[in-house]
């Protein structure tokens, strides 16, 4: 999540706090939107990725959640 914030800081000029302050604001409208199961396991999306040090991104721990939920 860290690089979600640095790349609205860098394209907004909004500081870091304002930016994390937005991606939080997104993630609970997206959660609203999603189906509980699905909603729930979005927390561990944006957590996990290359800052947890496993080794992938916030879009390859979303392809894999992806591909889960389609049978792949």
């Amino acid at each position: 999540m860290d690089q979600l914030i640095a790349r609205i800081t860098a394209k907004t000029g909004l500081s870091a706090d304002k930016a994390e302050e937005v991606v939080g604001m997104v993630i609970a409208f997206v959660k609203d939107k999603l189906p509980g199961p699905i909603a729930s396991q979005l927390d561990g999306l944006m957590g996990g990725g290359a800052d947890a040090g496993d080794g992938g991104g916030m879009m390859d721990n979303i392809k894999k959640g992806l591909g889960g939920l389609l049978g792949g």
